[in-house]
């Protein structure tokens, strides 16, 4: 029957790669459209710039001899004198250091209680409108923070290649190209108009197969985890496109894809919703199917006797305490990344009901609990397969083990051989 399953498993994988080729090909974008800028948000022009004096000026003048913008006293607010207690404000000079305005100067001012101050010798970033006047054209928007995050990069390729050592090699690779794939076809082609589930499911699958079998080698182990992982994200989509549709969440709900929207009204943005869903889901399904793989054969090579059902019922018991945890990493890294949308939750005049089912934070309920679904799947799916397959190695009846061999009891400790 295990013979019988590879098979299969190949008749299942060999097409369903040449599927996720043709699926590169025909939807490959070619680049992501043009569109007029609107000068909103990251869709302005930016340059990079330095920060050169810094010097305290009082809040009551700007720059530009006006009072600045914010500043209470211009609009009937606070009076000067409470003003004065937080502080002067500051006046920085800053150099446009690229474009063609490049050694360009203009002033900012900043306010003693804004939350980004600025100091001499600072690296920022800065936008440019044209069509502004002069004096207006350029306004610091951010800092340039190019070199720490490489430098916290470096340090984590560092980390991984000293650890991993070939594997963490290859790790890294892989990593690139699941970036490659990400910025080069999955959001051009979405911006392109293409369906954005569709682009979720070719994109994720060719991430998929090329970081396992990179990583981990072309063998059966490893499309034991390829297609644990493939029925798991079948059933994230499934469940994900009903609960989406179910709950009418349209994945419209803060500045940021209201601004997609706009630039791009042909996206639909409740497929987007759920594309996001698919890929976020990937990288912690690869590991839990990896691991579960991996555990399955370890147990066979401990115990070459052992079969299917009991190899079953040894990975599923450690499979038992990887859900444990994968579920709660899960939902801890979705709700740092929405920890914003948490304090709702405490500030929220409304009850908890209506906080947890309004739209914006609906979302990621649903996108947390249909993952952490696919991941519980997979563990039994996975260890099922890798049971079945690698039971095709285990000895005949009958067979003598090797010379000076302990047999492993079913727990993996070592026993003492038994008399017939």
């Amino acid at each position: 029957m295990s013979k019988h399953l590879r098979k299969v498993i190949a008749a299942i994988l060999i097409p369903f790669s040449a599927a996720v080729v043709v699926g590169l090909v025909v939807l490959w974008p070619g680049g992501a459209p043009p569109h007029q800028r609107t000068g909103v948000g990251f869709d302005r022009q930016t340059q990079q710039a330095t920060v050169t004096t810094v010097t305290s000026v009082s809040c009551q003048v700007g720059a530009g001899g006006q009072a600045p913008i914010g500043d209470p006293s211009a609009t009937g607010g606070a009076p000067a004198a409470q003003e004065a207690k937080k502080g002067p404000c500051k006046k920085a000079t800053v150099r446009v250091d690229t474009g063609k305005d490049k050694g360009r100067t203009f002033t900012e001012l900043v306010q003693p209680d804004q939350t980004r101050q600025l100091h001499q010798g600072d690296k920022v970033v800065v936008a440019y409108e044209p069509k502004a006047p002069k004096e207006l054209q350029y306004a610091v928007t951010d800092l340039d923070r190019k070199f720490p995050m490489a430098l916290l990069a470096g340090i984590f390729a560092v980390a991984v290649v000293v650890v991993g050592r070939l594997r963490g090699v290859m790790a890294l690779v892989a990593l690139a190209v699941s970036f490659l794939v990400l910025t080069l076809f999955i959001l051009p082609a979405v911006l392109q108009g293409s369906n954005p589930l569709l682009v979720a499911v070719v994109g994720s699958s060719a991430i998929m197969l090329i970081a396992l079998y990179m990583c981990h080698g072309l063998s059966a182990r490893t499309s034991v985890a390829v297609l644990g992982t493939l029925v798991s994200l079948l059933l994230i989509g499934v469940l994900g496109s009903q609960f989406i549709g179910w709950a009418a969440l349209t994945g419209n709900t803060d500045d940021s894809t209201g601004l997609i929207h706009g630039l791009y009204p042909s996206i639909d943005m409740s497929g987007l919703l759920l594309a996001g869903v698919i890929i976020g889901s990937l990288g912690v399904l690869d590991d839990v199917t990896v691991t579960q793989t991996s555990a399955v054969w370890e147990l066979h090579e401990a115990n070459p006797s052992m079969g299917w059902r009991g190899l079953y019922r040894a990975g599923i018991r450690i499979g038992r305490d990887h859900i444990a945890s994968v579920v709660n990493t899960l939902v801890l890294a979705y709700a740092g990344a929405a920890l914003p949308l948490l304090l709702l939750f405490s500030i929220a005049q409304s009850g908890v009901g209506t906080v947890a089912t309004s739209e914006l934070v609906a979302e990621e309920i649903v996108r947390t609990l249909v993952g952490s679904i696919g991941l519980v799947a997979s563990v039994p799916v996975t260890t099922l397969l890798a049971a079945l397959v690698v039971s095709a190695d285990r000895p005949a009846p009958g067979t003598a083990a090797p010379v000076g061999a302990q047999p492993v009891t079913a727990s993996g400790g070592r026993g003492r051989r038994r008399k017939r």
